[in-house]
């Protein structure tokens, strides 16, 4: 299973896919962060991370997306931008017939490290080693992606063949789609 991680931001996006197997072996297939300057108008900011968003959809096919969930914060216009790329995640994902898991952080730090309260270091170092990396991935919003793609291969990601089956007919529906509407 192919999984795409997104830890969803306005200012930074972090992406992240893995491969996982049955046995619970992960493997890198890709991470970076998507970003857009926040002097920027809003759909300029928009259009930015979901053209990075289609691009890893496009580069990656995966069979899965899994986002952070947005979660109450003091500051609105934070959980505002993150709850907007969230939407344009979830838009892109579905246009493709994609199933789109949402987790919140404290899910994703059990999955990864076991506790539901590790800290952003912890959360890092877990992935680094459980990908193999030489290093840690930055900044932190790609290890969060790649964390969040991890927690859903391990959690969520243990879809039943039929599952699997109707994604395929969903997606082929959704490229048959696409297709039609460029035809005119």
């Amino acid at each position: 299973m192919r999984v795409l991680g997104v830890d969803p931001g306005l200012t930074r996006c972090g992406l992240g896919v893995v491969d996982a197997s049955a046995a619970r072996q992960i493997a890198l297939v890709d991470v970076g962060v998507a970003r857009s300057d926040p002097d920027d108008d809003l759909p300029a900011r928009l259009t930015i991370i979901a053209d990075a968003v289609e691009r890893m959809l496009d580069a990656h096919a995966p069979d899965a997306v899994a986002l952070e969930r947005v979660f109450a914060q003091h500051n609105v216009s934070t959980v505002m931008g993150t709850a907007q790329i969230s939407g344009v995640v979830m838009v892109a994902a579905h246009r493709r017939g994609l199933p789109v898991a949402l987790y919140t952080p404290s899910e994703v730090k059990a999955a990864v490290t076991g506790s539901g309260t590790a800290g952003k270091l912890q959360v890092g170092t877990m992935v680094t080693r459980l990908l193999g990396l030489d290093e840690m991935p930055r900044p932190a919003d790609a290890a969060d992606a790649l964390a969040i793609a991890i927690a859903h291969a391990w959690r969520g990601g243990a879809a039943p063949v039929a599952s699997r089956a109707t994604t395929d007919a969903q997606r082929r529906w959704a490229e048959a789609e696409r297709a039609a509407r460029r035809r005119g």
